[in-house]
């Protein structure tokens, strides 16, 4: 099966982070992937996107036009991007900064769940793409929490494995919060 992804936020939310991560996962789940970022020249406060797909046989171009599933952490990347998530598909968005009802995106389930909120309850804004790909795991049914916590290893600089517990505990009330208050 074939799954594609694209994240969308400002640089310092750790969109690439993200992406990473999930990519990672995926290969430890046996899966072929491709991964796709981009980001403008601004760094930190421009935007940051990128684009994972991965599958157990090709996973073809690494750009996608309407993807599947669609995570979006700031209200700048919502306005742009959230309607080309395909019909069918799924919209996280970090309702934190995102203001948006099921209304604006017909045929698209709406996730909300209030990332950046959960990563200060966690003691630590920088959790906030943990919190995100967690609640991905969760909801989309695409990749194990197990793998992804398994591929902190490989995502994270061996200088921050000493995170890799704070990022597990944020992956998991994600994966909490995106199935709780979504169901």
């Amino acid at each position: 099966m074939r799954h594609d992804v694209f994240i969308a936020g400002y640089g310092g939310q750790g969109v690439l982070l993200a992406g990473n991560l999930l990519s990672y996962a995926a290969i430890h789940e046996n899966r072929n992937v491709s991964f796709f970022p981009a980001y403008g020249v601004e760094k930190r406060g421009g935007s940051a996107m990128c684009t994972v797909v991965f599958a157990d046989g090709d996973t073809g171009s690494p750009v996608v036009g309407n993807p599947s599933v669609a995570i979006i952490l700031n209200q700048l990347s919502f306005d742009k991007y959230a309607a080309k998530v395909k019909p069918g598909g799924l919209c996280i968005i970090n309702s934190t900064l995102v203001e948006a009802d099921a209304g604006q995106l017909p045929g698209v389930e709406l996730v909300a769940v209030p990332m950046n909120q959960i990563a200060l309850d966690l003691g630590d804004m920088r959790m906030v793409n943990m919190v995100a790909c967690g609640a991905y795991a969760a909801k989309s049914g695409s990749l194990a929490l197990d793998s992804l916590e398994d591929a902190l290893k490989k995502a994270l600089p061996e200088r921050n494995h000493r995170l890799i517990p704070a990022n597990i505990k944020a992956i998991r009330a994600g994966a909490a919060a995106a199935t709780q208050r979504n169901t």
